[in-house]
């Protein structure tokens, strides 16, 4: 079994600074993607079906992705830094276009096409921290990556109103997206790049063991037909600690794709009593009609930036979180079941408080309280689930591992809206109170974690 040396924190850091443009990406895409289906026409109630591009996209390239990093080495490039670089690439130009879609089919299929990009870019990541740390380790290298994500997550959030303040246009023609987000994909294609370069240019990667048996092991498992075989394989091996993983995070991400699908809507009506107006022929419409639609629209946007800058404050908290989290795991041992399910109580509590909100300020607990499931959900399970796993395998298991990520979000966007109207009423704010009620289920699902290689982390002396 390989040893492996205890990194400096520069070392974690710099193996880990890759996810700032990945959650750049992310954090784009969950609070302005449902901003630009609404400018080019959809109603709310078609939302999250909208979104299906992305979790079946996550579905069907992580384990893939996964299996074929763990059977990769390149001289110069590694295992996991190879799939770095090309999904930045991919994903950075695909940042360029999605604001310049058109028509709703253009942006549907561009977030298809940009979510495949980021998670070829992101589950290497995972794999990297299990590869390269001693278990000793891991929480800190994962809570890490999640104080890095919790700053690009706020800058990234709070773009269009960066921009829109320094003169950007943040208002456009009916069917166009307003200047100010067309400018904020651009930044977050830039770091995203420049980033992962970062990464692949100051981390090296350990060798395998045996690099002759490795060689004939890649022969042997190389082609499309042989990496589809060995990852149903490994769904079929699925190690019990996972499966009862897996319970916690299909309903900590059904709750986040709740937030992400249907957060603007819900808070640009029922917090700042500005919904998205519905598009009028400017030939066919009086002048007191152009400009009644024209003055709900500039509210829209205005309340849009506003909420994706309040939303935002859940990137700020995880990274509190990550840091408090940090300097405790330094000396302590925590018990990671009961970290991440007091947790996920906290995100549940500002998911329902949204409920009962009668002041935007307040819209700033509520995220606060939901970046603290935030950096508990980036964290802990995947620090539970390495203690666990055999490190051969590392990369496929944590591709499969977010299978649980992706199949919640596909139920999510097939029949959200049937259950938050069927539980809770028509309003879009009651999918702020389905959201809760999942981060509840969740929260309580962690007594199902009985390994105690999982659930106890011991700082090394």
């Amino acid at each position: 079994m390989q040893i492996k040396p205890k990194l400096s924190f520069w070392q974690i850091w710099n193996m880990s600074f890759g996810f700032l443009g990945i959650q750049f990406g992310y954090a784009l895409q969950g609070g302005f993607m449902s901003r630009i289906f609404e400018t080019l026409g959809a109603d709310e109630h078609s939302l999250p079906l909208l979104w299906i591009a992305a979790p079946l996209t996550g579905l069907i390239v992580q384990p893939i992705i996964g299996q074929m990093s763990d059977n990769t080495w390149h001289v110069r490039y590694g295992r996991r830094r190879p799939y770095f670089l090309i999904g930045a690439i991919l994903a950075s130009l695909t940042l360029l276009v999605v604001p310049h879609s058109s028509t709703l089919w253009m942006a549907a299929g561009a977030l298809w096409i940009l979510d495949a990009s980021m998670n070829i870019s992101m589950e290497p990541f995972r794999a990297l921290v299990a590869d390269k740390l001693p278990d000793s380790q891991r929480s800190f290298g994962f809570v890490v990556q999640t104080l890095i994500i919790g700053v690009s997550t706020w800058v990234a959030s709070n773009l269009p109103l960066m921009v829109s303040s320094l003169g950007v246009s943040n208002e456009a023609e009916p069917g166009v997206i307003p200047m100010s987000v067309q400018v904020a994909f651009g930044i977050g294609a830039a770091v995203f790049i420049l980033s992962i370069l970062y990464t692949v240019f100051t981390t090296d990667e350990y060798p395998p063991e045996d690099i002759e048996a490795f060689r004939k092991e890649q022969v042997e498992k190389s082609g499309f037909r042989n990496t589809l075989k060995e990852v149903f394989k490994n769904i079929g091996d699925m190690p019990t600690t996972m499966k009862r993983l897996g319970v916690v995070q299909f309903f900590s991400w059904f709750a986040f794709f709740c937030m992400w699908s249907m957060a603007n809507p819900a808070l640009t009506d029922h917090v700042f009593n500005a919904a998205k107006p519905q598009t009028i022929e400017f030939a066919v419409s009086t002048s007191d009609q152009i400009q009644i639609y024209q003055n709900a629209d500039r509210a829209f946007n205005e309340a849009s930036n506003k909420v994706g800058s309040y939303m935002g404050n859940y990137g700020l908290s995880s990274m509190v979180f990550a840091l408090l989290l940090t300097f405790w795991t330094a000396k302590r041992r925590i018990n990671r079941k009961y970290v991440h399910m007091f947790s996920l109580f906290a995100g549940a509590y500002g998911f329902v408080s949204m409920y009962f909100i009668t002041q935007p300020s307040m819209l700033i607990v509520s995220f606060v309280c939901i970046g603290f499931s935030w950096g508990s959900i980036l964290s802990m399970p995947y620090a539970m689930l390495s203690s666990t796993l055999d490190p051969k395998k590392m990369g496929v298991y944590m591709g499969i591992f977010n299978m649980f990520i992706v199949i919640p979000q596909i139920v999510a966007a097939t029949s959200l809206t049937a259950i938050y109207k069927g539980l809770f009423g028509e309003e879009p704010i009651n999918a702020m109170l389905l959201a809760g009620t999942s981060l509840v289920i969740a929260a309580a699902s962690n007594f199902l974690i009985t390994n105690k290689n999982a659930v106890t982390y011991i700082p090394e002396e």
